[in-house]
């Protein structure tokens, strides 16, 4: 790290450490959004940054990157997949779904392209997660970025206070938190909403930590699916990057692959391995936290690089867009499960 980097790094980092306490305080916001929309007040009020512009790049490339590595520690593979199967057949469909839903309309509607990726991603994996992960294989910008995360939030928050709602209307088992557990885990977006969501239906029925229990397993196999999808997007990329540029030389592979992914999916291997030879989970525990906080970090210097106003005023297709994807979710979840006799 160059040291003038420093003063961007340390103002995101100010950013962050009250964005986390009080993301702790109301998970349903979380850190990362309460930091975005931070900065993006901070920014209207210092355009010129200085000293600080390079650190706050490098804060939103960089440190976001390690943020995704540390992310795999997180992830014991064998055990989600072995949990997770019953609802893995949902899962597959919701996610392709999305994908398609978000392909389909960005041809429609003329969305840009990175804004499609990052809020089909984000709409059918793990919210802002995903959109984490995605973002620097797409090389999306401050701005779409930004964008993306304010319309999963949205969706999220619709999600925690309506879902538990619909899972009485419709006629979910109330004796069991199992139906509504793999619907959480399925149809809403980031793991803060999906464990309010079923927390909520636990106490509505008194099922103790139930449906909690099978929310987060499935939404942990959901997790899952950042690695090949990022792989596959990092792998698009990089041969497109590879084509023949303007004076006929070809360019390096190492220079456009990138390989903090394969450092994320090395990263979930070790743990997979370390956890299957006897090592405690709870080691891993503290990578997990730190990843979480530098997301934190990233997403107080995404805002500080965002343009509020722009966001304001191209807002409406990539919010048409969240819906489609959070909508055709839902609606695969809730009828895959009826099929499979679930309720």
């Amino acid at each position: 790290m160059k040291k003038k980097n420093l003063p961007g790094i340390l103002v995101c980092l100010a950013i962050a450490v009250p964005s986390w306490y009080l993301g702790k305080l109301f998970p349903l916001i979380g850190g990362a959004v309460i930091a975005i929309l931070a900065g993006m007040v901070i920014t209207m009020f210092w355009a010129d940054k200085g000293a600080a512009e390079s650190g706050i790049k490098f804060t939103s490339k960089i440190i976001l990157q390690a943020a995704v590595v540390l992310l795999g520690f997180g992830l014991n593979l064998n055990v989600i997949l072995m949990t997770g199967k019953q609802s893995l057949p949902i899962i597959l469909c919701t996610i392709a779904t999305s994908l398609l839903i978000a392909f389909t309309l960005h041809k429609a509607l003329h969305i840009p392209s990175n804004i499609s990726t990052l809020v089909g991603v984000g709409s059918s994996i793990c919210g802002g997660s995903a959109i984490a992960a995605t973002a620097p294989v797409i090389d999306a910008d401050d701005d779409e970025v930004a964008q993306a995360i304010s319309v999963i939030f949205f969706f999220n928050v619709l999600a925690a206070i309506l879902f538990p709602i619909l899972g009485r209307v419709i006629g979910f088992d109330t004796t069991s938190g199992e139906a509504f557990g793999i619907f959480a885990g399925t149809a809403v977006n980031d793991t803060s909403s999906v464990t309010a969501a079923a927390a909520t239906w636990d106490s509505m029925w008194g099922l103790g930590s139930q449906t909690l229990d099978k929310a987060v397993t499935v939404k942990l196999t959901r997790t899952l699916a950042i690695i090949p999808i990022t792989l596959a997007l990092a792998l698009i990329r990089t041969r497109r990057n590879t084509a023949q540029s303007s004076d006929g030389e070809k360019i390096k592979l190492g220079k456009v692959f990138p390989f903090f992914i394969l450092y994320f999916v090395a990263a979930s291997i070790i743990t997979t391995i370390a956890v299957n030879s006897g090592v405690p989970a709870d080691v891993f525990q503290p990578f997990k936290e730190l990843s979480k906080f530098f997301i934190v970090m990233a997403m107080a210097a995404i805002g500080l690089n965002s343009n509020i106003v722009k966001l304001i005023k191209t807002g409406g297709k990539p919010l048409l867009l969240g819906a489609c994807c959070w909508g055709g979710i839902t609606a695969v979840s809730l009828v895959l499960q009826r099929v499979m006799g679930i309720w």
